[in-house]
């Protein structure tokens, strides 16, 4: 690859194809959790994705068993009762959310086992969203002790509808790659052994149509998520804003501890 993404050293980024680019969250000691770098760059690289005149479409996926776990602990434990890195974290929350939004060129996710936190708002916010079916597609931050952020209010009531957005976002409760595709989730579930290859061949399909047509139909349809655009930043400001709580370091404790957190059961909101 050119130097254009040299500086992003916690993915692996190839071609596998002309004019396809594939990046992949590489660290699957942790099922690719997401460190603090790892925040700043998967925010960063869409810019040079949108402005780089050899690509038209992109792959993301994840190595081994997981497409990504979202933030890992020691990145949120920073986080919690930290005013400057939260609010770093809040910019490039947003950040993200609007780069993939904005970026001109077609973006396929194919999302391999659990997906969550920053590594779900690729894959679910992806133009074409592709699942194996052991994919576990969960948002979690309830379960933290802090709101619904990242990607969760400005597309899931718009794939799946408010009902069972609320259901699965209050309850933390997972969603396979089936039933997934049957909610409206994700566009298609595949076997896992089809995941890759399915993923290329539509991009593939892509990088060789009417790059003109592509994107701005991509432009047009995403007017529904940037009028979307005021719930989004405001759920970002309240997961922020839960940060800064003792429910979030109880969340932080119980996940490391690996037992059931203990949260205050009163609230003055």
């Amino acid at each position: 690859m050119t130097d254009r993404y040299s500086a992003y050293s916690k993915f692996r980024i190839e071609s596998p194809t002309e004019r396809v680019l594939k990046i992949t969250f590489d660290n699957p000691e942790t099922y690719n959790s997401i460190d603090e770098e790892a925040h700043t760059q998967i925010t960063d690289i869409w810019r040079d994705v949108d402005r780089d005149p050899d690509i038209n479409t992109v792959i993301v996926t994840g190595t081994g068993k997981a497409f990504s776990s979202g933030g890992d602990f020691d990145f949120i434990e920073k986080m919690t009762g930290n005013h400057q890195v939260t609010m770093k974290t809040w910019k490039e929350a947003k950040d993200l959310v609007y780069n993939i939004i904005n970026c001109n060129k077609v973006i396929i996710s194919a999302i391999n086992g659990p997906a969550a936190g920053a590594g779900l708002v690729v894959g679910i916010l992806a133009d074409i969203s592709i699942a194996g079916k052991s994919a576990r597609i969960v948002d979690g931050h309830p379960r933290l002790g802090v709101a619904a952020g990242d990607v969760a209010a400005i597309i899931w009531p718009l794939l799946c509808g408010m009902a069972k957005a609320k259901y699965h976002l209050l309850t933390g409760r997972p969603v396979s790659g089936e039933e997934a595709e049957r909610l409206g989730l994700v566009s298609m579930c595949v076997d896992d052994s089809e995941l890759q290859e399915t993923a290329l061949s539509i991009a593939t399909d892509l990088a060789a149509g009417s790059q003109s047509a592509l994107r701005w139909t991509k432009y047009s349809l995403n007017n529904w998520l940037r009028s979307a655009g005021p719930i989004f930043d405001t759920s970002t400001a309240l997961e922020m804003l839960g940060f800064m709580g003792e429910d979030a370091l109880e969340g932080v404790r119980s996940h490391k501890e690996k037992r059931e957190p203990e949260f205050n059961k009163d609230c003055p909101v």
